[in-house]
């Protein structure tokens, strides 16, 4: 392979792991609208305006549809076209953990408004606390993910 062309593979490398930074901030700030748009729903409580909310989740939802199509994509690519099958296991790692973050949103989304709705239940508050808990926990893992994947990746500089 001339030089030029491993210039290439090598410029092409990173711009794929320049995408993958990319999209994983994308879905950073689509769970920050999340968070904010189910806040704004609780405010309106108790007569909620679901369907504003219902709006919302199906719009969160492509994003994130649309994020993990194109991670996956990126994962194959790492795989098939650099011989990267490290890179690839932190992103289908990754993907998994970002699928449990998603669902557990959603559980202590119910969770927040089952506690609004009943503030003299007091294990609806503790529920709220354990999922917050466990959103921690998949955080850090996604945080370990995202420095291996980091690791790795510089490591082919």
């Amino acid at each position: 392979m001339s030089s030029s062309g491993a210039d290439m593979v090598s410029s092409d490398f990173k711009s794929l792991v320049r995408r993958f930074y990319a999209l994983q901030t994308e879905r950073m700030e689509a769970y920050k609208l999340f968070e904010e748009g189910h806040e704004a729903y609780l405010r309106t409580g108790p007569h909620y305006d679901f369907e504003h909310y219902r709006q919302l989740v199906h719009e969160i939802t492509k994003a994130f549809c649309g994020i993990s199509k194109e991670m996956l994509e990126i994962k194959d690519r790492l795989h098939q076209d650099f011989d990267r099958a490290d890179l690839s296991e932190h992103i289908e790692k990754l993907q998994t953990k970002e699928k449990q973050k998603l669902e557990l949103t959603a559980k202590l989304q119910l969770a927040k408004q089952s506690a609004q709705d009943h503030p003299e239940d007091q294990s609806y508050q503790e529920k709220v606390q354990e999922i917050k808990q466990t959103i921690i926990k998949n955080k850090e893992s996604l945080s370990e993910i995202m420095q291996d994947f980091k690791y790795d990746s510089e490591d082919a500089e």
